[in-house]
C-alpha cells in the first residue's frame, strides 16, 4: 500500500462498512452539522476561561498593502485603479485587517469521513469541531477568521454559524488540499487534513500559500487504525475517493512496510514545512478535541506575540 493512501484501509467488518459510508456521510453534512456546532461551542466554552483576548489598538484605517482578490468575496472590494495595472484583481487591505486574519481550512474530502471503532469521531467530524471551536476563540480574542475560497474574513460573534452555512451551500467539489489564494504577509493559516495527498501536491500547495510571507500550521488528523494498522487475515482496502479496491490475503504482513511508509511520508511533509518556518503536527481522533484546540490556540498566541516566529511543537497525540 502506498503511504499516500492509508486513510482508505478498512477490515472486512466494521471498518469496511465505515469506508463505504464515507461518501454518504460527506453528503449528509446538513444532518451532522448541528451536533458538531454544539460540540464545538461546548469545547470552546470549556477552554475560553483564562484565555486573554488578542485585540490591540492600532491604526486600523491605515493602508497596509494590496492583496489578490479572493474568489467569492464582493466585487466592490476590488481596487480597480490598482487592478488596471496588470492582469490580476487586487483588494486594498488596511493594517488592522492584515495583522488580524487567521485562515482556517478543514479538509472535507471523502477520505476524512473514515472512522474505526477506536475513534471518538471521524476525521471529518474532528476537523470541523476543532475548526469551529478555534474560530469562536479567535473571534472572542479580536481576530478575523476566514475560510479560503469559502468565507471572507469576519470578526462576527456568529462566526460558527457563518462557517456552517457557507459549507452547507458550497457547490464546489471537496478537495483534499486548500485552494490557491494569496493571504496577507502577516496572516496565519491553519490546515486540518489527513494529508495523504502525494508530497508534490502538498509541496506545491505550501509554496503557493507561503509565497506572500504568511505563516501557517498543518495538523494531520488521523484515525487510530491509520497509526497502528491493526489488520490481519484477508482484508479489503477501499479508496474512498476513487473507489479502487485492493485485497490482502494476509494483511498483517503489510504492517511493517505500512508503518515505514507513513513515517517517510510525514518526514517529507515535515521537511517541506521546516523550509518555510511553518509548523507540522499530528493528531489522532482517539485523543481529546480540546487538546488539539488548546495546542492550536496557544501556538497562534505565541506566534503573534513573538513577531510571527513559529514555535516548533511536535506530535500532539
Amino acid at each position: 500500500m502506498a503511504a499516500a493512501a492509508p486513510a482508505t484501509t478498512s477490515p472486512a467488518s466494521q471498518e469496511t462498512a465505515a469506508i463505504r459510508r464515507a461518501d454518504g456521510e460527506s453528503r449528509s453534512l446538513a444532518d451532522s452539522l448541528p451536533r458538531l456546532v454544539l460540540e464545538a461551542r461546548r469545547i470552546a466554552a470549556n477552554v475560553i476561561h483564562g484565555l486573554h483576548g488578542r485585540r490591540r489598538a492600532g491604526a486600523g484605517e491605515s493602508f497596509w498593502q494590496y492583496r489578490r482578490f479572493v474568489s467569492g468575496e464582493p466585487s466592490q472590494n476590488v481596487d480597480w485603479r490598482r487592478s488596471a495595472r496588470d492582469d490580476h484583481l487586487y483588494v486594498r487591505e488596511q493594517e488592522w485587517e492584515a495583522a488580524h486574519t487567521v485562515w482556517l481550512w478543514p479538509d472535507r474530502s471523502a477520505s476524512m469521513a473514515f472512522a474505526s471503532k477506536g475513534a471518538r469521531d471521524s476525521k471529518l467530524e474532528r476537523a470541523l469541531i476543532v475548526t469551529f471551536a478555534l474560530a469562536e476563540l479567535l473571534v472572542a480574542g479580536g481576530e478575523r477568521v476566514g475560510v479560503p475560497g469559502l468565507m471572507n474574513p469576519t470578526a462576527s460573534r456568529g462566526v460558527i454559524d457563518k462557517m456552517a452555512q457557507a459549507m452547507l451551500h458550497e457547490s464546489a467539489a471537496r478537495a483534499s488540499l486548500p485552494p490557491s489564494f494569496v493571504p496577507s504577509a502577516l496572516a496565519e493559516i491553519v490546515v486540518l487534513s489527513d494529508f495523504w495527498s502525494p508530497i508534490p501536491e502538498i509541496s506545491s500547495t505550501l509554496a503557493g500559500l507561503s509565497a506572500s510571507g504568511a505563516h501557517g500550521t498543518l495538523v494531520q488528523v488521523v484515525d487510530p487504525a491509520e497509526e497502528t494498522f491493526p489488520y490481519s487475515g484477508r482484508t479489503e482496502f477501499v479508496e474512498p475517493e476513487s473507489g479502487e479496491v485492493v485485497t490482502a490475503g494476509r494483511a498483517e504482513r503489510w504492517a511493517a512496510d505500512y508503518v515505514n511508509r507513513v513515517a517517510a511520508h510525514r518526514e517529507a511533509i515535515r521537511a517541506e514545512t521546516s523550509k518555510l518556518g511553518w509548523m507540522f503536527s499530528t493528531h489522532t481522533t482517539s485523543r481529546s478535541a480540546a487538546e488539539l484546540l488548546l495546542f492550536l490556540h496557544s501556538g497562534l498566541m505565541v506566534n503573534k506575540g513573538a513577531s510571527s516566529a513559529i514555535v516548533k511543537v511536535g506530535r500532539i497525540g
